[in-house]
């Protein structure tokens, strides 16, 4: 796992912009806390910040590779998890290995295979090559997007990152949101490979881009496609777990600590259970971790995407295998202390608005990271399987997306703000029109009608707008401190697998998330086994919901400049409501509202609203 960045330019001579591109990747420091390394030609600079992981003494960035025409330079930031079965191919072909790395498999992979290089990948990855043979840069994402990669067209070239703060950190690029950014950023649609920022795209899941004097070209290399699924039901179950054992033992993989990061949900349950026994036949035990909150159980309020709390079912999973764990106790004025907010959105790079759910995560990593590196997680698993509880009721059927179809939904981005503003924003149609292009994606079998076809339609939203999200969210707040995080549930075979499973098969019991508690019950306590969905845990800490409505009035009063944007009497408002009058519309809008002001601060925008 690492941090990359780069610049291509066919005009300039890029070995006299050291300096530039030093500032591009010291942005990329909190990805890669072990070693930094730059590259340049006159056409082309890379530079990496490398967090080590596997092959410690070697796998430096950038790494280059000589051949008969010229060398090829690679800056990598992910896992191949099949880099060993591709090192022996690549090695029967007639290479040399100088290194025990996978960065080195995937640079002699291209080598050999060119841009084909793609389809033998199996993993989590961002990289880009550049070409001396061809002077081309070639950008490749991986199936599911699990690792960000963005990119910033330029009149004679290109500027990439992994993150939008490499790419901002260059002249050439202007901090700008537009009109049409701000309705990204608040409709929770996340189109594919809008980057929010003016000028700049994400390059999208399982898609690769070649830039060359001719300009750029981008090109899909997988999509989910719909296939014949025959199997029975049992075999069905029985394949699941089978791909389950082999993608989580791939992904334990690791010369450095690893650990589970454990909810007591279903996902997460079954991941640890089964890494508990993988680890066991090499006598070790698997490290789990879990967060907590203070007078949690007196203060817990039930949400409909959060009906239980955690720990119970945590502590019973701890107990049910051979487990180590530990439980990361975060209280109020931890996650309210206004470094850890701007810790948060400056690692979004954005006011995505979550609050305590985003500053929790942050210090919840921070912790971890303390003494373990690599962490699997459950991340996915209601996308792939169908575990929300809106895959089950009438919000299935709505004309959007499923997940904003909720009125009493807490995500309420216009909360608090300005009346005009939300007028020019205008979501709604924003939202309708997104939810119309994504329809538009999707695959069908020609049989298909009534809910199988409506379902096919919802998996397919998740796997590729919703999904996006919390990947996103989840890779940030890891990498923000220099934790890796594996996702075995976005594996594309389990995910191409389950796509093509029929609806009614995926609810065989009656229930939700049916095949995967099939595939595991037997490593799981009953309680666990089930368990109803209950998402990432948010803090009903008094404290903390006094301290941001605190925050909140201190901005009103100093008349920051945020008020441009937000009602000031509906702010006021929501920081004098009671804990228990405050409404979750109230509270997301103070969260919005903080995060929204402390963007403002760190990245200092041009907002160009039309």
């Amino acid at each position: 796992m690492c941090g990359i960045t780069g610049w291509v330019s066919f005009h300039r001579d890029l070995t006299r912009e050291a300096a530039e591109l030093d500032a591009m990747t010291a942005t990329m420091s909190c990805r890669g806390p072990d070693a930094s390394g730059t590259w340049a030609a006159p056409h082309a600079a890379l530079g990496h910040r490398r967090l080590a992981v596997i092959d410690l003494p070697g796998g430096a960035q950038p790494m280059t590779v000589d051949t008969p025409d010229g060398p090829v330079v690679m800056v990598y930031s992910g896992e191949a998890y099949n880099f060993t079965e591709l090192r022996a191919e690549l090695r029967r072909r007639g290479a040399k290995f100088t290194t025990d790395s996978d960065t080195e498999v995937v640079l002699r992979g291209y080598v050999e295979w060119g841009e084909a290089i793609v389809e033998r990948l199996n993993g989590m990855y961002a990289f880009a090559i550049w070409d001396t043979r061809t002077d081309k840069l070639v950008m490749i994402r991986d199936r599911m997007g699990i690792k960000p990669f963005y990119f910033y067209e330029t009149e004679d070239g290109v500027l990439f990152g992994s993150e939008p703060k490499a790419i901002l950190a260059n002249r050439l690029a202007d901090s700008v949101l537009t009109t049409d950014g701000l309705r990204e950023l608040f409709a929770f649609a996340k189109t594919p490979g809008h980057a929010v920022w003016d000028g700049m795209r994400e390059l999208r899941p399982g898609h690769l881009a070649v830039v060359d004097r001719s300009g750029l070209r981008e090109t899909c290399y997988w999509k989910l496609e719909v296939t014949d699924h025959t199997d029975s039901t049992e075999d069905t179950v029985g394949h699941v777990r089978s791909l389950l054992d082999d993608i989580i033992r791939r992904q334990l993989v690791a010369d450095v600590p690893r650990c589970t990061l454990l909810s007591g949900g279903l996902d997460s349950s079954a991941m640890t259970a089964i890494a508990a026994l993988q680890l066991q036949e090499q006598g070790e035990v698997v490290r789990s971790f879990a967060v907590d909150f203070p007078n949690q159980a007196e203060n817990f309020r039930a949400e409909d995407i959060a009906p239980t709390q955690d720990t119970p079912y945590v502590h019973a999973v701890a107990e049910h295998i051979v487990c180590e764990h530990k439980d990361i106790m975060l209280d109020g004025a931890a996650m309210a202390d206004p470094a850890t907010r701007a810790a948060a959105v400056g690692a979004r790079d954005l006011p995505i608005g979550l609050g305590d759910r985003d500053n929790s995560l942050y210090l919840l990593f921070k912790a971890i990271r303390e003494e373990s590196t690599v962490a699997l997680s459950g991340e996915s698993a209601d996308e792939v399987f169908g575990g929300y509880p809106w895959f089950h009721n009438e919000q299935r059927e709505a004309d959007t997306f499923p997940w904003l179809a909720n009125n009493k939904s807490p995500i309420s981005p216009a909360s608090l703000m300005h009346e005009d503003l939300t007028a020019k924003l205008d979501l709604e149609t924003y939202k309708a029109d997104q939810y119309r292009e994504a329809l538009r994606d999707v695959p069908y079998r020609d049989d298909e009608t009534g809910l199988e076809r409506r379902m096919r339609e919802v998996c397919h939203l998740h796997l590729t707008r919703m999904v996006q999200s919390l990947l996103d969210r989840k890779d940030r707040m890891s990498m923000a401190v220099g934790l890796e995080v594996r996702v075995p549930f976005c594996d594309h075979r389990l995910v191409q697998y389950v796509f093509n499973t029929p609806w009614s098969l995926k609810t065989y019991d009656g229930r939700e998330k049916s095949i995967l508690r099939g595939a595991t019950r037997n490593v799981l306590p009953e309680s666990v086994a089930n368990r109803k969905k209950s998402g990432y845990p948010g803090s009903f800490d008094p404290a903390y919901l006094a301290a941001i409505q605190s925050h909140a009035r201190a901005l009103v009063s100093a008349d920051h400049s945020v008020l441009e944007f937000y009602n000031r009497d509906a702010v006021l408002a929501a920081t004098g409501a009671g804990i228990a009058e405050i409404t979750n519309q109230q509270r997301s809008g103070l969260e919005r509202f903080l995060d929204f002001a402390t963007w403002m601060d760190l990245r200092k925008p041009t907002l160009k609203l039309d």
